[in-house]
């Protein structure tokens, strides 16, 4: 069955490249996916499959029960898009201005509904519950994931697998971590209130420009000169906003950025030495300030024998030249969330494009779309194979 079941999946090809391709015109930012969701839960419709939605904002969980007993394995996707504009030169090329699917959420939603369409033609035969969670808001935190969960979405799973279509490796090579997959991914401001004055007198203010800049600096050796070299952090300041004038010194400065760690403990360390940055800079040119520290998604922490199974199933895939292990990336997810709850795996599945070099979360973002049945494989497979652990 597993077999011919593969072979459906390749016949939908063509189908799963249309969806990906209409959703990649029409992208939704996180929190704001309302015509994204219309269209999959009438996809659902379509396919008389039920489900819920709304389920913890925009979240959409599908149930195929099917005429076996077995376990309920949970796939996710993802469908939010991001604030940057399409700069690629394609036919679905982003219709909306500003925004568009630079991380391949497209390809996943593509990817599980096509998957939810096959097994329903196999309903009677399927062991155990298929639960499709079709998840929003996975690129700004708290993202859809945790409420989704508080909901009770995975209230009756045994397990939950995931995959990222990933634009930088190859086609045809499954990645993932038998530990940590994914780090962390925090978020920090930091607003300086200094003095202003006139561009010519600079004794005279308290350079809010200046005080900054020593931060930036200050701040990067955190890593590089407080942290154990055998422990992995980042700190990266994204946004340094201040001063509106030439010959005026800027009264205040604002600072923002991000930290992504593999363990708690170096996650409060950070926190711990930003602290003692800020206030010994801000002190010694006294001035004031204030310093927000938001904790984000937690370590992406995959389950052992689940990732695992993951290897070994893909490694079957005629398709699948490599299955193997990798060290953690510095990328942040909320799927981590599932697998504080419950066993499962998140992997990446090779999507890299030819002519097509531009990394995740760039304006000329782009995938293979032949990644997309592969990464429907390999989560088909790993469904059956957990039935039988």
């Amino acid at each position: 069955m597993l077999h011919d079941i593969h072979k459906a999946i390749e016949s939908l090809y063509p189908e799963m490249v249309e969806i990906r391709r209409y959703l990649h015109q029409y992208p939704e930012l996180s929190f704001q996916e309302y015509k994204t969701a219309q269209y999959i839960a009438e996809f659902y419709d379509k396919l008389h499959i039920p489900y819920q939605k709304g389920v913890g904002g925009n979240g959409i969980v599908a149930t195929l029960k099917g005429g076996k007993p077995g376990k309920t394995i949970a796939l996710r996707a993802d469908f939010d898009a991001l604030p940057i504009q399409d700069a690629k030169d394609v036919p679905y090329k982003s219709k909306v201005a500003g925004v568009m699917h630079a991380c391949g959420h497209d390809g996943h939603t593509a990817t599980l509904l096509i998957i939810a369409k096959v097994l329903k033609t196999y309903q009677e035969e399927l062991p155990g519950t298929v639960l499709f969670l079709h998840q929003h808001a996975e690129e700004y935190a708290p993202g859809g994931a945790k409420p989704m969960i508080e909901a009770g979405a995975i209230e009756n799973v045994d397990a939950v697998f995931g995959t990222h279509l990933w634009a930088t490796t190859p086609v045809g090579v499954i990645q993932t971590s038998t530990d940590v997959l994914m780090a962390g991914a925090d978020r920090f401001e930091i607003k300086i209130q200094g003095q202003g004055g006139h561009g010519a007198y600079p004794h005279e203010t308290k350079d809010s420009i200046v005080i900054a800049s020593q931060m930036v600096s200050q701040l990067q050796q955190i890593v590089s000169r407080r942290i154990d070299p055998l422990e992995t952090a980042v700190i990266t300041i994204g946004i340094f906003e201040a001063g509106n004038a030439f010959n005026v010194i800027a009264d205040t400065a604002r600072l923002v950025g991000t930290v992504r760690y593999l363990n708690s403990d170096t996650q409060e360390q950070v926190i711990q030495e930003m602290e003692k940055v800020i206030k010994g800079i801000c002190t010694s040119y006294e001035c004031s300030y204030t310093f927000n520290y938001e904790k984000g998604y937690p370590p992406v922490l995959n389950h052992k024998q689940e990732a695992e199974l993951i290897l070994e199933e893909s490694s079957k895939l005629p398709e699948v030249e490599k299955a193997e292990k990798i060290i953690p990336v510095m990328g942040g997810e909320d799927f981590a969330y599932y697998l504080q709850e419950k066993p499962g795996a998140y992997f990446f599945t090779g999507a890299k494009k030819e002519g097509n070099h531009y990394p995740h979360h760039h304006p000329h973002f782009d995938f293979d779309e032949k990644a997309m049945p592969i990464a429907a494989k390999v989560l088909i497979s790993a469904y059956f194979a957990y039935q039988e652990k």
